[in-house]
């Protein structure tokens, strides 16, 4: 097997940047807040700038970007440029193209009630934007969000992940570069760090990362009744019973499955499906795998590797509790686990949350292992998805339209994508977000302005002629029964 040696933290001939002081944390919050009072974030041509600020810094260092992603979690150039850096330029230019719209204010009709006047919703920005994020996908789910910050306006503080070393160091040095103006700060550090950064006072935080973690942001944040955006996990399911162009589903959800080795907050954590499609599915994930990844993944250029060995062990740990299928070998030196696909006993029935019988039905997989769970039809496969958390994401493989609307009616979900996995989070105009445990909020394209802006209402009344008067005590029964009706009109 080969090994890898531990990344360094920075680029050669630079000096890793410091974990940020109590000081410094309370410093890069006051000149966040210093900015965005002076008004200098508020103009369009401000916004664009900004936005085209976050394009210019990716495009130009594009090679140190790869690097650091490559020495974080071994991702190859492809998948760099898939999911973190093409995906984000993406969001940057959509919203550019939209964004004069998306921000204008919109004007809205007023009740004869209160005739004659002249309604407008104004999107405003919020102030001081605090984006925490994590280290699975650390310049998708730091930059993407950042786009729709400040497109609206805001100004933003950014804590990025510290076991994403390198990503989150380079980060640091060339945000100052691109935002010399100040209007983005970015804090680096343990936990520790974090824990002062919440301590602050927000306009809006932004969260990705576990709901445990997420627990503990939104009991900040109501310290100063801080809105938040949590993009939280859990364990997201698919639902099988594609038999026509098996190959190509089964490659599509190979694909959603093992993309940066699982590691990703909307992959698909386990199967459903009827028993006797199994044997089928299992021979054609396999066919699959080689076919992405070669006859052996772990020599591969293109698979990633496992972020930490508390992870790798945290993962090694759930491939006793099934019958491995295919996959399971690992190698410790590079941290890496081979795409791996379980099944359980037929005695046992499908269940997954606190109550299942093994802790990789519990917990979020958040790796490359792929359980199959079977059950008698697709309605116990929807009791078994409501009996816990509502997912980030549902998949659905059926050559049925029946059953992809049965799902689509009858459970509850962030997304429900069929066909495939993982690319709706690629797509601007559909708002990423989840729902009760996993999630709370959404941003991407247009949803960003909404959730990083306050739509503030603006009525004008002119004192002539006064209508209002009509409203005063004193007015005839006749006309307050006219006012009446009016206002029952809507």
């Amino acid at each position: 097997m080969t090994t890898t040696s531990t990344p360094s933290t920075s680029t050669p001939g630079t000096t890793p940047i410091p974990d940020a002081s109590r000081e410094e944390v309370a410093r890069a919050v006051s000149r966040a807040r210093a900015v965005f009072d002076s008004g200098v974030t508020r103009p369009l041509a401000a916004r664009e700038r900004h936005v085209r600020s976050i394009g210019r810094m990716l495009t130009q260092n594009r090679a140190l970007f790869e690097e650091a992603l490559r020495a974080d979690v071994h991702k190859s150039r492809r998948e760099s440029g898939m999911t973190e850096i093409d995906v984000t330029l993406g969001e940057a230019a959509h919203t550019l193209r939209h964004l004069r719209h998306w921000t204008s204010p919109r004007r809205v009709l007023t009740p004869p009630t209160f005739w004659p006047s002249s309604a407008r919703v104004v999107p405003e920005p919020l102030g001081v934007v605090l984006v925490m994020s994590p280290w699975n996908y650390p310049v998708n789910l730091t930059l993407d969000p950042l786009v729709g910050i400040l497109a609206a306006g805001n100004t933003a503080v950014i804590k990025p992940s510290p076991e994403s070393a390198n990503t989150s160091q380079l980060l640091a040095r060339l945000v100052p570069v691109y935002f010399p103006d100040g209007a983005v700060q970015v804090l680096l550090g343990p936990v520790e760090v974090a824990q002062q950064v919440l301590e602050e006072r927000f306009d809006h935080i932004l969260f990705t990362g576990s709901g445990t973690v997420g627990r503990i942001v939104m009991a900040a944040a109501a310290e100063h009744l801080t809105p938040v955006t949590l993009e939280l996990g859990g364990k997201s399911p698919v639902w099988f019973d594609q038999d026509r162009d098996l190959d190509v589903a089964a490659r599509r959800l190979v694909w959603a499955k093992y993309t940066n080795a699982g590691q990703t907050c909307v992959s698909p954590d386990y199967v459903l499906t009827t028993r006797e499609r199994v044997p089928a599915l299992v021979a054609a994930l396999e066919r699959a795998v080689r076919d992405l990844w070669g006859p052996d993944p772990l020599l591969s250029d293109e698979y990633c590797h496992i972020i930490s060995e508390r992870h790798f062990d945290r993962l090694l740990s759930y491939l006793d509790e099934g019958t491995v299928e295919f996959g399971g070998r690992h190698d410790r030196g590079s941290l890496c686990i081979e795409p791996t696909v379980m099944t359980f006993p037929a005695s046992e029935q499908a269940s997954v949350g606190p109550d299942a019988p093994h802790r990789v039905l519990r917990e979020e997989i958040f790796g490359p292992i792929l359980p199959i769970l079977t059950v008698g039809s697709r309605e116990e496969a929807a009791r078994v998805v409501n009996g816990w958390d509502k997912p980030l994401a549902l998949y659905v493989f059926s050559d049925s339209t029946g059953t992809r609307r049965y799902f689509e009616r009858h459970t509850s979900s962030g997304a429900l994508v069929n066909g495939a996995g993982l690319i709706h989070v690629g797509i601007g105009s559909l708002p990423f977000g989840g729902i009760g445990p996993s999630g709370t909020g959404s941003y991407h394209g247009r949803d960003s302005i909404r959730t990083f802006s306050h739509p503030k209402p603006v009525l004008t009344k002119p004192l002539v002629p006064d209508t209002l008067r009509l409203l005063n005590p004193g007015t005839d029964r006749r006309v307050l029964d006219l006012i009446g009706c009016l206002q029952r009109q809507g």
